[in-house]
């Protein structure tokens, strides 16, 4: 016999089934064992929707892991680790997909470009990213980098017929000596970055054209405050936009990223005129482009498809263009601004960058230093490892989703079961603030990365590898990690052989609280003096 329930009974009878709901969701789920980083964690993500929406992810996830522990709960399908054993070795190493074969969410494919084309680093899947990076390996290996002649051409062409001349030409200004190292070295950064892409004659020239940098920069940069909605809730963006018809971005973003897809793809045009002409000058061939566009063709004729390759090609050069120069422009930027704070240490640089041969100084046939020889500076080394360091360019949470058959994290001490689907990140911000392998972790210290042999084996290895995550691990990691370091070594190199440096106005050079985290101001005002 059924009852039929009144009105005020039904009323009251709901909150209790929420609440039982509630409770036996938690009860069921093993994230309830871990740490909670906030009371809400266990029951609902509404808490890590918050930080990441208020931009304090990063400050909130060191504060909870030094008080919780290496391994925490962010909500009732996140985890947090900060441990090498037991996280990033397992994770990443461990080869966990960056998208969700749970419910098919993918956190990177927010860097897919020109309509939701993928490229290597948004790919969900390993299968289709292994296939993707086998094209690229061989050309951004260190051993291609540091031995390519148009990359060493292209190089020399930007240091002496661009970056040298500009910093001189700051000198016949009203403020002789001054200017914003910030702007100057994305654009140096992109310059380099796209030569190798392109070659010279098709890739940028953003240091000579002053109004084309302050206008890619306010394009690149104006967007960074506007990824939270349609990267962390894209099904909810979605709906919103369109059976509300509210749009949870500005049209004008979309509009700023169509302008640089559109500057990319006339790059990738002026890149093909040029291998359709012939290549008659090493500084002008487009390594990257030439190989992609090859290997791509080749792998298409393979499979039988018939399909254009262009807008795939050129989604992967832009995703290549706007890493490679956004996180060596950052990272120097840091350099920069710890080497004018540090005096003595800008001083003991400089010495050392006087045993190049050929000098780094301008002269009537200029010639690059070996990139062997710039590379093997153990103090140049080591200003730019200790600021890769201290500053990441990227110090906000990597994503990665567990395997369907779950997996156990956590030191061997004290491990959790954690299901399948679950997302589990590491962050590069605090990895490298681990004091038991950082001694006075917080400080700028290149002399913790000199006569590193007098350490032992495993310290050693903790510093360098295990807990050093400027550009992650695994199958996974940066793939332009090679040529990031050669073009910072380089530009160092030019800069402090030829001026000192001291800061004029650093307001604002804290880094923002992002996933990509350049100085709050966007800018770094410098005045040289020349040596």
């Amino acid at each position: 016999m059924l009852v039929a329930l009144s009105p005020p009974t039904i009323a009251a009878l709901v909150p209790v089934l929420l609440v039982a709901q509630i409770l036996v969701t938690y009860l069921r789920n093993p994230l309830r064992k871990i740490p909670a980083a906030h009371p809400l964690a266990h029951f609902t993500s509404l808490w890590a929707h918050s930080i990441r929406w208020r931009s304090i992810e990063n400050a909130t996830l060191k504060e909870a892991h030094d008080r919780l522990g290496p391994i925490i709960c962010l909500g009732p399908n996140e985890v947090s680790v900060n441990c090498v054993k037991g996280g990033i070795r397992d994770v990443y190493a461990g080869g966990f997909e960056k998208g969700n074969a749970k419910d098919g969410y993918n956190w990177y494919a927010f860097f897919a470009n020109y309509g939701g084309v993928y490229n290597l680093f948004s790919t969900g899947s390993n299968k289709p990213h292994s296939l993707r990076k086998r094209m690229l390996s061989k050309i951004y290996s260190k051993s291609h980098v540091t031995a390519s002649e148009p990359l060493l051409a292209q190089t020399s062409a930007i240091m002496y017929k661009r970056f040298l001349p500009y910093l001189s030409s700051t000198f016949s200004s009203s403020d002789p000596g001054i200017l914003n190292m910030y702007a100057l070295l994305s654009a140096t950064t992109m310059d380099i970055v796209t030569c190798y892409i392109f070659g010279l004659r098709a890739g940028s020239n953003l240091i000579e054209n002053r109004e084309q940098v302050t206008w890619f920069l306010d394009l690149y940069n104006s967007r960074r405050s506007f990824n939270f909605w349609p990267q962390e809730l894209p099904k909810f963006t979605a709906f919103v936009e369109k059976w509300l018809r509210y749009r949870m971005t500005p049209k004008w973003v979309e509009e700023a990223n169509g302008e640089i897809e559109k500057w990319t793809a006339k790059m990738c045009d002026d890149a093909g005129a040029v291998m359709t002409e012939g290549i008659s000058e090493s500084e002008n061939a487009p390594v990257v482009y030439q190989q992609l566009q090859n290997t791509m063709s080749k792998q298409a004729e393979k499979e039988g498809v018939g399909a254009p390759l262009t807008a795939s090609l050129a989604s992967e050069v832009l995703d290549h263009l706007a890493a490679g120069f956004d996180t060596s422009g950052i990272t120097l930027t840091y350099v920069v601004h710890e080497l004018s704070r540090h005096p003595d240490m800008q001083a003991r640089l400089q010495r050392e960058l006087l045993t190049l041969s050929p000098r780094f100084v301008p002269s009537s046939s200029p010639i690059l230093p070996e990139p062997k020889a710039v590379d093997a500076l153990p103090l140049l080394h080591a200003v730019i490892w200790e600021t890769l360091r201290l500053h990441s360019a990227i110090p906000g949470p990597q994503p990665r989703f567990t395997p369907p058959q779950g997996c156990c994290l956590g030191p061997e001490e004290n491990t959790y079961y954690i299901p399948g689907g679950v997302r589990v990140s590491a962050s590069a911000g605090l990895l490298h603030l681990n004091e038991e392998v950082y001694e006075r972790a917080s400080e700028w210290r290149p002399e913790r990365w000199l006569d590193m042999e007098k350490l032992g084996d495993e310290k050693r290895k903790d510093m360098e590898s295990r807990w050093f995550w400027a550009f992650g691990s695994g199958g996974r990691m940066c793939v332009g990690s090679h040529l990031a370091v050669y073009q910072m070594k380089y530009i160092i190199a030019a800069l402090y052989s030829n001026y000192s440096t001291t800061i004029v106005d650093d307001t604002g050079i804290e880094q923002t609280d992002s996933y990509t985290a350049p100085p709050r101001s966007d800018k770094l005002m410098i005045k040289l003096e020349k040596v």
